[in-house]
């Protein structure tokens, strides 16, 4: 019933979507009629002015001769005066200003306020206002300031004529504003009408585009995507909006403008309403000598219970940093069984030091009952090193390397110049070799071909090469998070939040949005995943017993290794198995082989890297009559993992999460298939009226909602 409840909701939306798609027919009648006013309002580049104005269009000429009242007409209210003149009435200034303005975006050009002469409240109060050609004036020239850096940004002023003035009158009792100087004289070109849209007096954004504004930015997505998503539901063509991405990101920006010290305090009172309602919500913060917010860290109970099976490998990315507040910003992240990624944790700090990196890392043991990973991936940080050495000094800790790759632009490029790449290539070679001997000579060889023997970054790479060189790391388990692969996949998760445009205070629940997301994301590619049909390449029954019991994922992996294991071949020696590669007659990795106790290991430690047997070690099985890959070497973190009925009353969430993502998933193919033809579209909204009014017709129990916010607390 929850997902009937869901499908109503959502079919709803649907129905406003259809109808607004369906206005998009009538978008070219109105730009013609635009386009028409456009080349009206181009012919008005025409003078009305007083004699005295007519000697000068000085704006500082504050001179002027009263017209008589005789000569004068009543306010313009009517389609034909579109043009200002001596003598136009108006009822207040600002309705002069609007006048003024609508006339500007017809001609190319937009307004601003200038002068004024009197004020409010004071003798006769306010008399005169003048109403200048946005490029009127010229820049001042500021004063540098050495200590202050400045901002150099071109100006669009060129001391343009073109204005309107205005007087206060009053007549008969009643205060009016009229037109006692006009001059529409540019000494700049005017802006086309699909080019005048851009200047800033004519880009607003409505009340109801900035909810919509801050609604897309709780979930995480690109200020591209919002344009995107509202050209859409306008039905505008892209760049037709009244705003740019520019105006949208400063709306974002000035929400954020709040006391650091008010958003500190709602930041806790939102971790205290999740944790109320969901009590496996952890999160632990600490406060500085004046009780003010210092550090904060959290995790959701999916992430709990992820850690418990792929909390073995983690990365701590400490790179990245919220630039709203100012605050690193720490991320724990790992991999599942089906290669994806999967949040455990998040920290935001004050500083980045030492004492702050080892609560940090304290506290995530907390919130995972003590239990350390096996190997830790960060930047390269040495208080992030020494934290971890503290806190987890049984864990093996690495340098992640694409952080370390992300740097060598601007470390290497202006110093090797068009040897860049080909350095870029050689480094890589390196650090995927298999033997220690081999990357020393080869690192030594690759300095003194490039000449890189002073260079500071090489010698600390060479420094740290036992964090980072996979020569010196194969004997540990990464979960393949090295690969260049997953390195994407795990920045594309991180900056899925990122981009989330908002408060501070709704900042942990905007992570659960993009989590959510991943979850869903994740979900439906493992059904694809699991209903693809594994394809058998060798046909050895190790090869059918692998694909029952690992992930295709894992299989892959596997099965990889399976293939090129027959290009191999080995030789018995005295404490174990010699396997090399039929071309080669020399070299070759040693395998040793126990089958009483099933036990199998390869110098080139594949299995203790990946936790994927390696094709020397396959090789040596096949020649043994082995049929069956011993179940030590499927790790439990790479197989198909069974729900026992209770778990899954548990998981019952995840039954509803990946029926809602199917749903969401049709009814946006049924958009995208409908807007292709106006006979396609009758026939969508028709069906769904139809459908939504016979699922309204459905009873709703009274524990639905509860249903769905419950779904929502689990997700």
């Amino acid at each position: 019933m929850t997902g009937l409840l869901f499908f109503t909701f959502v079919l709803k939306d649907m129905v406003g979507i259809f109808r607004r798609i369906e206005k998009c027919s009538k978008l070219t009648s109105h730009r013609l009629m635009r386009n028409m006013m456009s080349e009206e309002a181009g012919q008005m580049l025409v003078v009305y002015d007083e004699p005295s104005e007519q000697q000068s269009l000085s704006l500082d000429d504050t001179s002027s001769t009263e017209e008589s009242p005789d000569e004068t007409r009543l306010s313009l209210e009517s389609n034909n005066d579109v043009i200002p003149y001596i003598g136009q009435r108006f009822a207040t200034h600002d309705a002069a200003y609007d006048f003024y303005s609508e006339f500007a975006r017809r001609c190319g050009f937009s307004i601003r306020r200038h002068r004024t002469e009197g004020k409010d409240g004071v003798g006769k109060g306010l008399t005169r206002r003048y109403f200048v050609c946005h490029r009127a004036g010229n820049t001042p020239v500021k004063t540098s300031n050495e200590s202050k850096p400045q901002r150099n940004r071109k100006s669009s002023r060129c001391g343009c004529q073109a204005y309107m003035r205005i007087s206060k009158t009053t007549e008969l009792g009643t205060p009016e504003w009229r037109v006692t100087g006009f001059a529409n004289h540019h000494n700049h070109e005017l802006l086309e009408p699909n080019q005048v849209r851009f200047l800033p007096a004519y880009r607003t954004i409505s009340d109801m585009d900035k909810s919509r504004i801050l609604m897309f930015a709780k979930t995480g997505i690109s200020v591209q995507q919002m344009m995107r998503l509202m050209e859409l539901e306008k039905c505008v063509e892209p760049g037709y909006l009244p705003f740019t991405e520019k105006d949208v990101r400063n709306l974002l920006q000035s929400f954020r403008k709040l006391d650091p010290e008010d958003e500190s305090i709602d930041l806790l009172k939102m971790c205290r309403n999740i944790k109320e309602k969901d009590p496996n919500f952890k999160f632990e913060y600490t406060l500085d000598s004046n009780n003010k917010l210092e550090n904060i860290a959290w995790s959701y109970a999916s992430s709990i219970q992820s850690y418990e099976i792929f909390g073995d490998a983690v990365v701590f990315d400490t790179t990245h940093r919220l630039a709203a507040f100012d605050m690193p910003l720490g991320i724990w992240v790992g991999v599942n069984n089906y290669g994806m990624p999967c949040f455990f944790g998040c920290v935001l700090l004050r500083e980045e030091n030492l004492r702050s990196l080892s609560w940090a890392l304290k506290a995530f043991l907390g919130f995972m009952n003590g239990k350390a990973p096996q190997t830790i991936l960060t930047d390269q940080n040495m208080c992030l090193k020494e934290a971890t050495a503290m806190e987890m000094p049984s864990t093996k800790h690495a340098l992640c390397i694409w952080m370390i790759v992300a740097k060598f632009p601007s470390w290497f490029n202006a110093v090797l110049g068009e040897r860049y790449n080909d350095w870029k290539a050689e480094f890589h070679r390196l650090y995927n070799l298999e033997s220690i001997e081999d990357f020393e000579l080869g690192w030594r060889d690759m300095v003194n071909s490039f000449g890189l023997h002073n260079n500071r970054h090489i010698t600390n790479l060479y420094a740290l090469r036992t964090l980072w060189a996979l020569p010196y790391l194969r004997s540990h388990f990464f979960a393949g998070m090295t690969a260049a692969g997953h390195s994407k996949s795990i920045n594309a998760f991180i900056q899925r939040f990122l981009s989330a445009q908002t408060r501070l205070a709704h900042f942990v629940e905007q992570v659960a949005v993009a989590i959510d997301f991943k979850d869903q994301a994740a979900d439906q590619q493992t059904m694809q995943q699991n209903l693809q049909n594994v394809c058998l390449k060798t046909g050895a029954p190790m090869e059918s017993h692998a694909a029952t019991v690992l992930t295709p994922y894992a299989f892959s992996k596997l099965q990889e290794q399976l293939v090129l294991a027959a290009h191999y071949a080995s030789f018995q020696v005295e404490d174990g198995f010699l396997v090399r590669h039929h071309t080669k007659l020399e070299g070759g990795r040693k395998v040793y082989w126990v089958p009483r106790e099933g036990i199998i290991s390869c110098s080139c430690h594949q299995f203790e890297f990946s936790g994927i047997l390696c094709r020397h070690a396959f090789r040596v099985l096949s020649t043994g009559n082995c049929f069956q890959i011993p179940e030590r070497y499927l790790p439990f973190r790479w197989r198909r993992i069974s729900t026992s009925p209770a778990k899954l009353l548990h998981n019952s969430p995840n039954v509803h999460r990946e029926r809602m993502q199917l749903l969401q998933n049709m009814v946006s193919t049924l958009v995208t298939e409908s807007s292709k033809s106006k006979e396609r579209l009758d026939m969508a909204t028709d069906q769904v009226s139809i459908l939504l009014s016979r699922i309204r017709e459905q009873p709703v129990p009274s524990h639905g909602e509860r249903d769905i916010m419950s779904i929502h607390r689990n997700l």
